[in-house]
């Protein structure tokens, strides 16, 4: 496990604060205070920090680092800029909040359902006050995890958050570093817990000033935002440091439950531990100190097994990753799209593969990648793996940032919510999806300088060029771009939708209540496919009472037989076809035995129980 070391402006009551910064190349380094034009230097210490403690300064101080008596910049592990990235840092007293949420106990794993959002779109006021205001109707609807898309400060008032340039600083728009703990400590008294998006492969392009201060990034790879992180370069140290002390920053003072790593394919390190591993181990240790348990999930398109295999099995330890497979294998039976990415997906043997293994791609030639790709999951435990039929990455980076509502009938949406919130894996859903919102989920951008917007704009275009869909792509610049992708929540006076949202809600109380689902075991699971008529048999024997979902992936009745090997007597207990979820409410067969001939309502989920199974 490495050294760490604090950085930034810490301040303790009564003592003042201490300001440290990584600046191995300066000469001389000072702290600028904006309030009163004070500067204080700052003392050389080794590997290249400097500290200084001021016992005047308190919290809401502003700052800068000035290096060698010419240049001022914000602090580059900033915990608040209050006017903007290119402005001064602001100081922030984590020893203040009134945290009510000392009985929390943290949820396990295998009692997640994730609910992702983005707090600029998610209320219309756009605020961690707004995401407040609407946790009644997420305990209605089941959720137990809200996944928040980044919230480290970004240029302008509007971004997705991977922009964002101050790793360690809460948006202010959304309501600064106040505004999110008041978000977390609502969530825990609601029972919900917190997942953070964290961004540690990449920083945004307008107010990144990381480079003027050391050696952050490496000339040794590129990635799709130009330079890497330097993860494993000479001075690799300090900035794993400065990655490592930001976890630990969300978990110690903000009360976050787990992070998501974003894109971890693209932290980029080829040293004897990687960086994944040395987080994990940091994340452990500051679970001994505070009794605690944190969980860490990774972002990667690798199906890499390493990721969240223990480290005596050679893993990083993490304790799950995104399945990408599974939303691929999803969308394209569902959806006929065969372009991009999707055209190594589309057929239903995949999908029952993914069900059973957890990934496609296990060892197998990628026809889109033009190589052999992935590695064999299926000895990780099913809630290793996050699963999804829609997110903000496979929705906003299509051209018009369609969701599925646009894409495919009303009764098959029910048929995708079946797939993921039936399935043996840890299941999210992406706001609004559980009514059926029809307003897209657009890119998009504040910037302020025009060459970059222009840039961002080209950069969109050609993303868009492997894939054939029709259309001119929206501004990501405009603030049009931006209102259409907030939600109407149009479940509150649309029937059809309150019907969508109703057989959500089934589906999560039916995934809570049955032990078979709500302990799931993959290797339990029996699933069994006719890509004739395009059903999917799946059964849950791990605990009594045990469920058999029969999915019809058609848009046709299709007649199929129960699996012979099931001797029990299976029970209706939910049916997308059913008039209260806005089905057609066609005749289904109450009870099931082995062997049995079915008739499957076009387009449907039904489900059965049963007590005893053979």
């Amino acid at each position: 496990m490495s050294i760490t070391r604090e950085i930034g402006a810490h301040y303790t009551p009564g003592k003042g604060t201490l300001f440290t910064v990584w600046a191995p190349a300066a000469a001389q380094v000072d702290v600028v205070l904006k309030d009163n034009d004070n500067i204080i230097p700052l003392q050389r210490e080794a590997f290249g920090y400097w500290t200084a403690l001021s016992e005047e300064t308190g919290p809401g101080a502003r700052y800068t680092f000035q290096l060698d008596e010419e240049m001022e910049r914000p602090d580059p592990a900033s915990h608040f800029q209050p006017d903007g990235v290119h402005e001064p840092s602001a100081v922030v007293d984590h020893t203040s909040f009134g945290w009510t949420d000392k009985n929390w106990k943290p949820l396990p794993l295998e009692q997640y359902i994730v609910y992702e959002l983005h707090v600029g779109t998610f209320s219309e006021e756009g605020t961690f006050q707004g995401v407040i205001d609407k946790l009644p109707e997420l305990v209605d609807l089941g959720i137990t995890a809200i996944e928040i898309m980044p919230v480290a400060a970004f240029p302008g008032g509007r971004n997705w958050g991977y922009d964002g340039v101050y790793p360690s600083a809460v948006q202010e728009g959304y309501g600064g570093p106040e505004g999110l703990k008041k978000l977390v400590d609502a969530c825990h008294a609601a029972g919900i817990a917190v997942v953070l998006d964290v961004v540690y492969n990449h920083l945004g392009p307008e107010g990144n000033y990381l480079n003027e201060f050391g050696p952050y990034f490496t000339d040794k790879y590129n990635t799709p935002w130009g330079k890497a992180l330097n993860f494993d370069d000479a001075h690799s140290d300090h900035v794993r440091n400065f990655f490592i002390q930001n976890a630990l920053l969300w978990l110690r003072d903000y009360h976050i439950d787990a992070l998501r790593l974003d894109a971890v394919h693209a932290i980029l390190d080829t040293g004897a531990k990687h960086f994944l591993q040395d987080l994990q181990e940091q994340v452990e240790h500051l679970e001994k100190q505070l009794g605690r348990h944190f969980i860490l999930i990774a972002e990667s398109d690798l199906n890499d097994v390493r990721i969240i295999n223990p480290t005596e099995k050679g893993g990083f330890g993490l304790a799950a990753q995104w399945s990408d497979d599974f939303h691929h294998a999803v969308h394209a039976l569902l959806t006929g799209e065969d372009s991009g990415y999707y055209s190594d997906f589309g057929k239903l043997e995949q999908l029952q593969k993914v069900l059973q293994h957890g990934f496609v791609y296990d060892g197998l030639y990628s026809e889109h990648r033009k190589r052999t790709f992935g590695s064999d999951a299926t000895a990780n435990p099913a809630l290793q793996f996050v699963v999804c039929s829609q997110n903000h990455d496979q929705v906003g980076n299509r051209m018009l940032g369609e969701r599925l509502t646009k894409l495919i009938s009303y009764d098959m949406l029910k048929v995708a919510a079946g797939l993921v919130l039936l399935s043996p894996f840890t299941p999210m859903l992406f706001m609004g999806e559980e009514y059926g919102e029809e307003n897209p989920f657009l890119y998009f951008v504040s910037h302020s300088d025009k060459d970059l917007v222009e840039a961002v704009r080209k950069g969109r275009k050609e993303e868009f060029s492997s894939f054939s869909w029709q259309g001119e792509a929206p501004d990501p610049q405009s603030e049009e771009t931006f209102n259409q992708s907030k939600l109407q929540r149009s479940y509150e006076h649309s029937e059809k939708h309150r019907q969508l949202r109703d057989f959500y809600k089934a589906l999560i109380q039916l995934r809570k209540s049955a032990l078979a689902l709500a302990r799931p075991d993959k290797t339990r699971l029996h699933v069994s496919a006719d890509s004739h008529t395009h059903v999917l048999h799946l059964i849950h024997s791990g605990e009594s009472p045990y469920l058999y979902a029969l999915f019809n992936i058609s848009n046709q009745p299709q007649k199929t037989n129960v699996v012979k090997e099931v001797g029990a007597s299976w029970k209706l207990v939910l049916g997308s076809d059913e008039s209260r979820y806005g089905g057609a409410d066609k005749d289904l067969s109450r009870e099931l035995s082995a062997g049995q001939e079915i008739e499957l309502p076009a387009a449907s989920v039904t489900v059965y129980q049963s007590n005893i199974i053979l």
